[in-house]
């Protein structure tokens, strides 16, 4: 195969890669696709979560920021330990960034929509949106 041939092999390859969503996960046991819906809409509003993390949460300050890389720093990525992370949030000290993350993202979120913030965050991290 020539280097002209080889190349339009791996344009085309790398179209149909990029046109394909990452695939996706079944929500965790108890999270609805409704909560993740709702969720979203307290991530980029009351939440503040986009403050930080973006309107489409690929990281506003930094890739430690990023919660769509499938990269955990400070959890396991399960939806309980998302949750859980949330709530607490992430002292100055904990963080590996040095970028500290206030509880409930410094807001007064209650903890049903901590939890569907959290099925927000799951389901774009596992690959469904």
């Amino acid at each position: 195969m020539d280097m002209r041939t080889r190349l339009g092999l791996l344009v085309v390859l790398g179209l149909a890669a990029t046109a394909v969503p990452a695939r996706a996960q079944a929500l965790p046991a108890g999270v609805t696709q409704d909560m993740a819906d709702k969720g979203k809409a307290i991530f980029t509003g009351a939440g503040n979560c986009y403050a930080c993390h973006g309107q489409n949460a690929q990281g506003m300050l930094g890739p430690t920021t990023n919660l769509v890389d499938h990269t955990w720093l400070h959890s396991d990525g399960s939806y309980p330990g998302i949750v859980g992370y949330i709530k607490k949030g992430v002292t100055k000290e904990e963080s590996k960034s040095g970028i500290p993350m206030p509880a409930r993202g410094g807001s007064n979120i209650t903890d049903d929509q901590v939890n569907q913030v959290a099925a927000y965050v799951w389901s774009i991290s596992h690959g469904k949106k």
